[in-house]
């Protein structure tokens, strides 16, 4: 077992920077394996942290990712140079975009090759330098603590994001006699007493207000402090484009989520408000719905926006009321204040409800045998509420936004950054650390492919999650835009899908093939009850493009305007 050691020591680079990880109470590390850092795979033999052992480098980058999602602390992945940096990209890019703190450690050449062009070599810094919070490479094994440590500083605080580490492998195996570094902890932000007064100012003059909460730096204890601000302020809460965990869909204050295919009246609703409290969030391009929403620079709502980075504030928008706070201290100071005397919008929350109840209960036919509506609106029931969703992009996934409902904080692991072949790996990164809870993974034909191989890892570890793979046979986003631009005239889209239930038995797993909607609940049944990771293939008709049109509808709707 690994100790960590306050005095200096004597231990080869390899243990130094695994007992850091101790240090910093990492449980679990995703890899794929490399001889560029062997020193350090053979620390992880003597210590406390469960290695996962990963098919490819985006996956491996995307199980930390979800970790990350679900701890609050830093995911941590290992992977080898080149290729291997190159594939752990995408989950950087993920990790930037969505504000998830990841660091990555990246094998590196010896020293003495540095510049050479040797075999796999890359300038790290370079590469990495304009997604990520951090790039560094280390030369000397006695500063690994002093690294790591600043890499656990860096990714969590402010708005959170990954961090990239190179390691060269001489650097590994040289020995150094140093100390472990403390524990770190990410800086909390309280709101002032004058910020507090005047957003209570400005509630007081309120006859519309909704709040919107996004981003990162939340806790299962920052969601039930802002429930508690949002009851005893009666506010309608609305869920930046995937952050739905934040707030429990099922409760009276919810009103829904700018996402994809946003409910045309909550988007009519935050354009008309009077006041929108934004905590968290940047109201990006999604959420803000290509930036209609709010008016830039100025919006033409009062706009009191909370966040954990100064440079956020701002940056896009120039907010009434300012406040850099994170949303634990902000959500808990404002549940502290005393209730407003009168709350003059009561009757716009519960409009904004039973819209949000009326958009998301309406199950409209769509072509096919499969009524994709109609298997969500099951799901909705049949779904403990703390399991975890994850998926990754395409137009499937409005269908799960829409229709299933969050309950729990952590319960949807999806990628703001609308990145495709998340869902797999975030589904087994998710079981990893929670084998007791429920993890449905969504993905369509060509999101699923993408990190398809990582259903191994799901066998090798005997993780039973639940795959749906909603098949179209397409790339479905991208073909629904393209019949809208260039009507009938359809060019590397169209995709040939294998027989996914026999590639699930085949890797080891349960395999159902659905191509009834009434076959969808035994299916799914069956599939929880092998109690192995289980692959559920769902055919649609490839007309149905939505929960509310079809590719035939836009195609001559688009005809038509030619």
């Amino acid at each position: 077992m690994t100790q960590t050691n306050a005095t200096p020591n004597a231990r080869t680079g390899g243990q130094i920077l695994v007992d850091q990880l101790v240090a910093q109470g990492v449980e679990h590390v995703f890899c794929v394996p490399g001889e560029s850092y062997l020193a350090a795979l053979d620390a992880f033999h003597d210590a406390s942290i469960k290695v996962t052992v990963c098919r490819q480098e985006a996956g491996a980058g995307m199980m930390a990712d979800a970790s990350a999602r679900l701890t609050g602390r830093p995911g941590i992945c290992f992977v080898t140079r080149g290729p291997g940096a190159m594939n752990a990209a995408h989950a950087i890019h993920i990790a930037e975009h969505d504000s998830v703190p990841l660091i990555l450690f990246v094998g590196q050449v010896e020293r003495a090759m540095l510049g050479r062009g040797a075999f796999q070599e890359m300038d790290f810094q370079a590469v990495f330098g304009s997604v990520a919070k951090w790039a560094v490479e280390i030369h000397d094994p006695a500063r690994i603590p002093e690294i790591v440590a600043r890499a656990f500083h860096v990714a969590m605080q402010g708005r959170p994001g990954p961090v990239v580490i190179s390691l060269p492998e001489d650097m590994l195996v040289e020995t150094a006699s140093v100390a472990d570094a403390p524990r770190v902890e990410a800086a909390e932000i309280s709101p002032g007493g004058a910020e507090l007064a005047r957003l209570h100012e400005l509630l007081a003059g309120a006859r519309k207000p909704v709040a919107i909460v996004g981003g990162s730096g939340w806790d299962a204890h920052a969601c039930e402090a802002l429930r508690h601000a949002m009851e005893k302020y009666d506010l309608p809460v609305v869920a930046s484009f995937r952050r739905t965990s934040l707030f429990d869909m099922e409760h009276a204050n919810y009103a829904g989520e700018l996402a994809l295919g946003a409910n045309p009246k909550l988007v009519a609703r935050v354009k008309d408000a009077d006041l929108v409290l934004l905590i968290g969030g940047r109201l990006a391009e999604v959420p803000s719905q290509s930036y209609t929403l709010l008016d830039i620079p100025t919006p033409r709502q009062t706009l009191v926006h909370v966040h954990a980075d100064a440079r956020e504030l701002g940056r896009v928008y120039q907010p009434a009321l300012a406040i850099n706070a994170t949303p634990g201290r902000f959500c808990a100071a404002l549940a502290r204040l005393d209730a407003p005397q009168s709350v003059p919008w009561s009757a716009e929350t519960r409009a904004a409800r039973m819209d949000f109840l009326a958009f998301t209960n309406a199950a409209p036919a769509i072509p096919g045998d499969v009524q994709l509506n109609d298997v969500m609106l099951w799901l909705r029931k049949r779904l403990p509420e703390d399991c975890i969703v994850t998926n990754g992009a395409g137009n499937y996934a409005i269908w799960t936004g829409r229709y299933l409902r969050i309950r729990k904080f952590g319960g949807l692991l999806a990628p703001v950054s609308g990145s495709m072949g998340y869902g797999l790996p975030a589904a087994v990164g998710a079981k990893r650390l929670h084998p007791e809870r429920m993890v449905v993974s969504f993905a369509g034909d060509g999101c699923f492919l993408m990190n398809g191989q990582e259903f191994a890892t799901a066998v090798q570890y005997d993780l039973p999650i639940v795959v749906v793979v909603i098949d179209n046979s397409m790339y479905g986003t991208v073909r629904m835009h393209q019949e809208r631009e260039y009507p009938g005239r359809v060019s590397a889209t169209l995709l040939k899908s294998p027989d996914y239930a026999a590639l699930g038995r085949a890797y080891g797993g349960h395999g159902e093939t659905v191509e009834r909607t009434e076959d969808f609940a035994p299916a799914f049944e069956r599939a929880l009850a092998s109690n192995r990771p289980a692959i559920v293939h769902v055919k649609i008709d490839p007309d149905a493009i939505s929960p509310a049109t079809t590719l035939t509808a836009i195609r001559e709707a688009a005809a038509k305007g030619r």
